[in-house]
């Protein structure tokens, strides 16, 4: 490891968000969390830049933004759609290369890779080279959500198994252990489990009293692949109680066309915005959340202890979102309605439901993983074995 930085342990933390805003945004918790803590934090980007992420007191370096050429993630494109050549790709790999020679950094963070974003090899793979050339190197760690996508081709877990033996000092994997073991969705889990970390959920922290009420918060995250859920729930709002009163919170990414048509067809007791700050706030005062079942919008209504309709996300084969439903339906905390089964009608039963049924206690997971990880992280830099933090983790 690099000699240390009096002014803090520099951190270097690569995230590559493709399609929503859920990568970006628990990382930009966690980046909050680490420079609270002492850490000199510099956070590079390369996907759609997004108002207010990583947020105010974090460095941040934007390399040229790519995104998914389709909901399946086969592909890279840039903003204007187009495919990205070798040329496009050159650029960006020397671009983060120098900005890693530029902060030289203690410990350096791969969001996802090497169990995803596979499209990105061709920069973090010569990253991972130039570290493991270096006569002294800094920590390398990946940062995991806690349920994977599963993996449909042959080899590739094998391939992610390798990579971290190689070239990472742990895993930590932003989870509960009591909720969702890295084991559940990942196969080959036992392969690496001295170097699996688990830090506890990254939840927002407490947030303050809701401004505003509202009885039912339908979001659908960063928007781009929410249209159909912002249409049933306003569909759905005509069919209850009219004395309801529902926010629609579109998203960021939502494409123009769809968000007017959104407020257009919104009755008088919706209100439809396109992206809320006091998200969190608003759910403690909520009856019912409805919206998909990524990491971020689940942790955040688990910290508001509010009752919640799921619709999972699974174009192009994503399975993630659905066994995080799931999961939540078996502790009564939640309905799931299957994407594929969407409509007005499926929709305003499942919310009726919710809002008859009584309320389950919520399970005491441990929400404070944006902390945990700054802790977890002075310890491995002052030299605590991550076999050792795996075991003391991983007994809960």
């Amino acid at each position: 490891m690099s000699a240390a930085n009096p002014y803090g342990l520099r951190v270097f933390f690569y995230v590559q968000h493709l399609l929503g805003i859920g990568h970006l945004a628990r990382a930009s918790r966690i980046s909050h969390a680490l420079a609270a803590d002492g850490f000199d934090v510099t956070m590079v980007t390369g996907g759609t830049p997004v108002k207010g992420f990583p947020g105010a007191g974090i460095r941040h370096v934007e390399l040229p933004p790519v995104v998914a050429g389709d909901a399946g993630f086969s592909g890279l494109c840039d903003l204007s759609g187009n495919p990205v050549d070798e040329a496009f790709k050159a650029s960006r790999r020397e671009m983060l290369l120098d900005t890693f020679r530029q902060v030289r950094p203690d410990i350096v963070i791969i969001e996802a890779f090497p169990f995803g974003r596979r499209q990105v090899r061709f920069e973090l793979i010569p990253l991972l080279d130039e570290i493991a050339a270096m006569p002294e190197r800094p920590l390398v760690l990946s940062s995991l959500r806690d349920i994977l996508q599963e993996r449909s081709k042959p080899g590739r877990d094998e391939e992610s198994v390798a990579l971290v033996n190689a070239r990472f000092d742990a895993v930590l994997v932003h989870g509960d252990p009591r909720f969702a073991r890295i084991d559940d969705s990942f196969p080959l889990a036992g392969r690496i489990a001295g170097k699996v970390i688990y830090t506890g959920l990254i939840a927002a922290p407490p947030p303050e009293p809701a401004s505003e009420r509202f009885d039912i918060i339908v979001s659908a995250g960063g928007g781009a692949v929410g249209a159909a859920l912002n249409e049933a729930a306003i569909a759905a709002a005509r069919m209850l109680e009219p004395a309801l009163r529902w926010l629609v919170i579109a998203g960021p990414n939502l494409p123009q066309p769809a968000f007017d048509a959104t407020v257009a067809g919104a009755g008088a007791n919706v209100t439809v915005e396109r992206f809320r700050t006091d998200f969190p706030s608003l759910l403690t005062a909520a009856r019912l959340s409805v919206s998909q079942s990524g990491y971020n919008t689940v942790c955040d209504i688990l910290r508001a202890g509010c009752r919640a309709v799921f619709v999972p996300f699974t174009a192009g084969g994503e399975t993630e979102q659905t066994a995080r439903a799931m999961r939540l339906e078996r502790l009564g905390l939640a309905r799931t309605v299957r994407e594929s089964e969407l409509s007005a009608s499926a929709l305003a039963r499942a919310i009726g439901e919710a809002l008859d049924s009584p309320a389950s206690p919520v399970p005491p997971l441990d929400l404070n993983g944006a902390q945990a990880t700054a802790a977890l992280l002075h310890r491995l830099a002052a030299g605590a074995p991550p076999g050792a933090l795996a075991a003391e983790t991983g007994k809960r």
